[in-house]
């Protein structure tokens, strides 16, 4: 391990120097196709026994090195923890002891060994046979510091999960909620789908796709901002609840909770509302939030946050009374709801109506507020194109939104279902995007398929990866996401 003593500067070529030395002493740094484990580091230090003989066969990545003379105590990084080795010179072959002595911290090997506790009560395996299974050529960084440097660790991912375990602990998070998901949907009777990520049309969400081509067929494509409306087409083909965990792809900006590619569940579900997703909302929060703390009770970047059942609820109408001191059931008309929002300190543009001021002093003034788990309901129209028309106010719709640790965790709809109301949502959308608003276009298909007929609908999105960012108290989606997107460095492949 002498490479300690080297500058950094040298240390590929020593490691390269290392390389060919145990090529021509005829070991083979990559030759082992396999190796027979049959224990990690948690199985053992979860299932010691005091003197009990066990034997074990393990792998796992050497992460430090105490070279004692005839001794050393190495320690060994496997996907379910770290354990310590003892290797003895008289307790090993002289080609085992002597290949010890050649290894590197960052270089991954198989061992053989007895289960034992030292005299300072750590358990560790004494070993018998070591073998290399793959020379590292780079090193790992300093052990003391770790990967510190933020943008080198969501460029290095595969270092970041070496070096700090409690990212590989929230990745481990992550898939027990994507999990925790399923199991909860498909115990209701769900039937999880996959549906296109290349569209002809750029449709559905308020967005603004990335686009490709086609060489064969010759045509424009564009990057799902949605799954919905695939998702609708299959309710309308009678699979009565369906969902899909996927990624979704947006050409937009970035920030510490916006990446162009997220991950998002959608979920549908025929002869319910909004209510109905409410309630399923909460379940999947709880349900989550167990699976990952064993409480409902949380805490995201200092505040205390309680996901159990039941959510406030309000609709936005009450929020903004309540929040901004603006009463937009006392009037109706346009130029009062612009006046009364520039009065509360809130920015309007001068041809907004009433629906699009009342969203902008809700967007403005009372999202922030809402750190506890609050249901928003009934939306704007102008805001909500896929929405069904309140009944008791067609200015309105029924959607609602959830918000938690003060942004947006997901977005429900009571359906709608009127191709004809749809159509002139879609005419208006278009109208809207030619002004420089987005790229949506009219997706005919969908509205025949909306004339075959669809049943009653609740639906609902959840952002998994914002969902994950609260319940393993991270600050940016770049740490729940294993390869964020990235700008790339000087000299990086092109």
């Amino acid at each position: 391990m002498e490479e300690t003593q080297v500058s950094a500067r040298h240390v590929l070529d020593v490691r390269r120097d290392k390389v060919n030395a145990l090529r021509e002493q005829g070991i083979e740094p990559y030759s082992m196709t396999s190796w027979p484990v049959d224990a990690n580091a948690a199985d053992i230090l979860d299932n010691f026994v005091e003197d009990s003989e066990r034997a074990v066969c393990l792998a796992g990545r050497i992460m430090s090195v105490r070279d004692m003379g005839k001794a050393a105590f190495a320690h060994v990084r496997d996907a379910s923890g770290q354990i310590q080795l003892y290797c003895k010179s008289d307790a090993m072959t002289p080609e085992n002891w002597a290949l010890f002595g050649q290894l590197d911290i960052g270089d991954i090997v198989g061992v053989r060994g007895m289960v034992f506790r030292t005299r300072r009560g750590e358990i560790s395996v004494q070993v018998a046979e070591l073998v290399l299974l793959c020379k590292s050529m780079h090193p790992l960084p300093e052990k003391f510091h770790g990967l510190t440097n933020t943008d080198l660790r969501y460029r290095q991912r595969y270092v970041d999960l070496l070096v700090n375990p409690e990212v590989a602990l929230a990745f481990r998070q992550r898939s027990t909620i994507m999990t925790t998901i399923r199991n909860l949907l498909d115990a209701r009777g769900y039937l999880e789908v996959e549906t296109p990520v290349l569209h002809t049309h750029a449709t559905g969400a308020a967005a603004k796709p990335f686009t490709t081509h086609h060489n064969t067929l010759d045509l424009p494509m564009y990057m799902r901002i949605e799954t919905e409306l695939h998702l609708k087409r299959l309710i309308v083909g009678g699979l009565e609840k369906v969902y899909e965990i996927g990624r979704i792809f947006r050409n937009e900006g970035m920030s510490v909770k916006h990446n162009p590619e997220f991950t998002t569940i959608e979920l549908y579900e025929a002869y319910t509302d909004y209510h109905g997703m409410a309630a399923l909302a909460e379940q999947i929060f709880e349900a989550c939030a167990i699976a990952v703390h064993g409480t409902t009770k949380i805490t995201y970047q200092g505040q205390e946050v309680e996901l159990a059942a039941p959510w406030r609820r309000m609709t936005m109408i009450e929020a903004v009374r309540e929040y901004v001191g603006v009463d937009f059931d006392a009037f109706a008309d346009d130029a009062t709801a612009r006046q009364k929002s520039e009065a509360a300190g809130v920015g309007v543009a001068a041809d907004l109506n009433w629906g699009q001021c009342l969203y902008e002093c809700f967007d403005q003034k009372v999202e922030c507020l809402l750190v506890q788990p609050t249901i928003i309901f009934d939306y704007p129209i102008e805001v909500s194109p896929l929405a069904r028309k309140k009944a008791s106010d067609p200015r309105l719709t029924e959607r609602f939104e959830f918000f938690v640790v003060s942004w947006e965790g997901g977005n429900a709809f009571s359906e709608l279902n009127d191709p004809v109301d749809q159509r002139e949502r879609f005419v208006a959308q278009r109208q809207k995007n030619t002004a420089g608003d987005g790229d949506a276009m009219i997706d005919e298909d969908f509205l025949h398929a909306l004339a075959i007929g669809m049943p009653p609908t609740g639906g609902m999105g959840i952002g998994i990866d914002r969902l994950v960012m609260l319940l393993t108290d991270s600050a940016s989606i770049r740490d729940v996401i294993f390869f964020p997107t990235m700008k790339p460095m000087v000299g990086d492949a092109q």
